[in-house]
């Protein structure tokens, strides 16, 4: 099947046909169904150097995106303005070893104007990834997730189930943004997504993914798998047209081979990326998040024969660039970012040992 036809084939999948207006934060918009996906509405500006005030004067964006993470925001609903917060990301990519910052910030919901105090000039994309016109159906949740042949008690949402359209993979002539790649798995990194949860996690799940895929140009998620406070694991990039997720492609030496992702700039090949929802600065994963990581890791280093407690003396098979880390690593530990978060950070060591306990 050409990249055309399966592009229009895809259309074709998640086309319904009682769909509303897709003009930008239409006013005749309405809060998508129960089970419906809806088509992602995006607006982008840029903002000069200083203190921006954006009145919204029509369907609020419920997710903004701003390059660089740097600066601070607030928000003014019906109960007045909101404190200042700082911005801050989590940087993934890789253009040629480039990589980009940008941060996410999930909007309350009455939110009738916000303020942007920029250091620099900066791009600002605003989301509403919920009341677009419906584009599809989600599929039901999974009960376990199965990590190559390795099966784990963790609550498991596909992309279908969260809500990846999947057309935001292709550009308009029907090619793929980030081709499929698979690597031998070599190393496993651990983010936060520095943006505290709104109550509507695949909400937010699908803002990053259009972040990711659009507005930073990475193609697809960059991270292959999320996590959320409440234990839930959700399929990240695309790996294939098998059920599973990370992995696809021909196996290598009896080990699965992973799809190349887009978490680690200059380091993503054979570099497993796994995401867990928050910003953990100040304050560390719930304790059901933390499980099912754990879970997600023990899985991923057995399927893969990976030493938990171990290091990789880590070669990028496409650039040769190469870095010695921790099996199991952070992302600060690849690059100068604060990722996966100052408190949630230490306790990567203690995750690493009781992974090695339990085998």
């Amino acid at each position: 099947m050409s990249m055309m036809s399966r592009r229009a084939a895809i259309k074709g999948l998640t086309a319904v046909a009682a769909g509303m207006g897709s003009g930008l934060f239409s006013q005749s918009a309405a809060v998508a169904a129960p089970g419906v996906l809806p088509e992602t509405l995006n607006h982008t500006r840029t903002f000069g150097v200083g203190v921006r005030s954006v009145p919204v004067t029509s369907t609020v964006p419920t997710h903004l995106s701003v390059s660089g993470s740097a600066g601070r925001l607030r928000t003014r609903t019906a109960k007045g303005w909101g404190p200042w917060e700082p911005l801050s990301g989590c940087a993934g990519g890789d253009r040629q070893g480039q990589y980009d910052a940008a941060a996410l910030v999930a909007m309350p919901s009455d939110t009738v104007e916000y303020q942007l105090d920029l250091p620099e000039s900066a791009r600002v994309s605003e989301m509403n990834v919920v009341n677009g016109r419906a584009i599809g159906t989600l599929s039901s949740p999974g009960g376990r997730v199965l990590i190559g042949s390795a099966e784990r008690d963790c609550n498991y949402y596909s992309r279908k189930a969260w809500g990846a359209d999947e057309n935001l993979r292709f550009r308009e002539n029907g090619e793929e943004r980030y081709p499929l790649a698979y690597f031998p798995v070599q190393t496993i990194t651990v983010h936060h997504s520095a943006m505290k949860a709104s109550a509507d996690v695949m909400a937010d799940i699908r803002a990053i993914y259009y972040d990711h895929t659009i507005t930073l140009d990475y193609g697809d998620i960059g991270y292959h798998l999320l996590i959320d406070s409440s234990g839930n694991v959700y399929e990240g990039r695309y790996s294939g047209v098998d059920p599973t997720p990370v992995f696809g492609g021909p196996t290598a030496n009896d080990r699965p081979q992973m799809a190349n992702g887009a978490h680690v700039g200059g380091f993503n090949a054979g570099n497993v990326g796994i995401c867990v929802l928050g910003d953990f600065t100040s304050t560390v994963p719930t304790p059901q998040a933390r499980r099912s990581l754990v879970l997600v890791l023990s899985a991923l280093t057995e399927v893969c024969g990976l030493d938990p407690k171990g290091r990789t003396n880590y070669i990028n098979p496409i650039s040769g660039s190469t870095k010695s880390v921790d099996t199991i690593s952070g992302h600060r530990d690849w690059l100068a970012t604060e990722c996966p978060g100052n408190a949630f950070y230490p306790f990567l060591a203690e995750i690493r040992e009781e992974i090695a306990r339990s085998r």
